[in-house]
C-alpha cells in the first residue's frame, strides 16, 4: 500500500492532529500532487500527524449497493479500502484532494467516499434525507484546474457541501481551489502561480488558534 508521512515525528500534545490527505488521481508529480504536498508540509511543520494516500497506488473500488455490509458488517469487496478504515476513524481531518476532470472531482475520489457506507452506523432517528451515522470528522477540499472561470469549481463544491458535509456530516474546515495552473495538454505549471503557498498557509493555520 502506497502510503506517506510528510515530514519528521515530533513531540505531539493535546493540539496535535492526525490528517489524512487522500489524493484522488492526477499526475505523479502533478498540479494536485504539488498542492497536496504543500498542505501537509504546513501542517506538519505546525506540529500534526500527516498522512498522504494515493487512490492512483491503492485501488478503491466504487459502492456495488449491495448493503451486504449493514450494519458492522466488513465490505464484500476486497480492495485497497478496508486497509484504510483504521487510518479514516484514526483521523480528526481528512482532506479530499483532486484535479478537477469533467468539472468535478476524479472518479477515484468518488469511489473512495461512496465506500464510506460500510463504515456507517445504525440511526435511530434518522434526520430527513439521511439514513445511517457517520465517524464525525473535519474536512477539506483541494482542487486543481486549468481553468479559472467563475464557475469551474461550482459542481466539484456542491458535490463536496452536498455529500461530504450536509449528508454524511463532516464538519467543513475549507477549501482551496487552485485555478489556472497550465494548460491541460502542457507541464504542470502551478508553481507559477500562488496557489502552493496558500495550500502550505492553509495547513500550517487550519487548526490555529484551538
Amino acid at each position: 500500500m502506497h502510503r506517506e508521512s510528510a515530514g519528521e515525528e515530533v513531540h505531539r500534545d493535546k493540539n496535535t492532529k492526525n490528517i489524512l490527505v487522500v489524493l484522488g488521481g492526477g499526475r505523479p508529480n502533478g498540479n494536485t500532487k504539488q498542492l497536496a504536498d504543500a498542505f501537509a508540509k504546513g501542517a506538519a511543520d505546525a506540529g500534526h500527524n500527516v498522512e498522504i494516500v494515493s487512490l492512483d497506488k491503492v485501488e478503491v473500488k466504487g459502492c456495488l449497493g449491495c448493503n451486504a455490509c449493514r450494519y458492522g458488517k466488513p465490505c464484500v469487496q476486497k480492495d485497497g479500502f478496508n486497509e484504510l478504515i483504521p487510518a479514516i476513524k484514526s483521523a480528526d481531518l481528512i482532506v479530499f484532494a483532486s484535479p478537477l476532470l469533467f468539472w468535478t472531482i476524479s472518479s477515484k475520489l468518488k469511489a473512495f467516499i461512496e465506500r464510506f457506507y460500510c463504515i456507517a452506523e445504525e440511526e435511530e432517528n434518522p434526520p430527513y434525507g439521511r439514513y445511517e451515522k457517520y465517524p464525525v470528522k473535519d474536512a477539506a477540499l483541494l482542487m486543481t484546474s486549468a481553468d479559472d472561470f467563475f464557475w469551474t469549481y461550482e459542481q466539484a463544491v456542491s458535490y463536496y457541501k452536498f455529500a461530504i458535509i450536509n449528508y454524511i456530516g463532516f464538519n467543513d474546515k475549507g477549501m482551496l481551489l487552485a485555478g489556472g495552473c497550465g494548460d491541460t495538454n502542457g507541464k504542470p505549471q502551478i508553481d507559477k502561480t500562488n496557489h502552493l503557498a496558500e495550500a502550505y498557509q492553509f495547513g500550517k493555520n487550519i487548526y490555529a488558534g484551538q
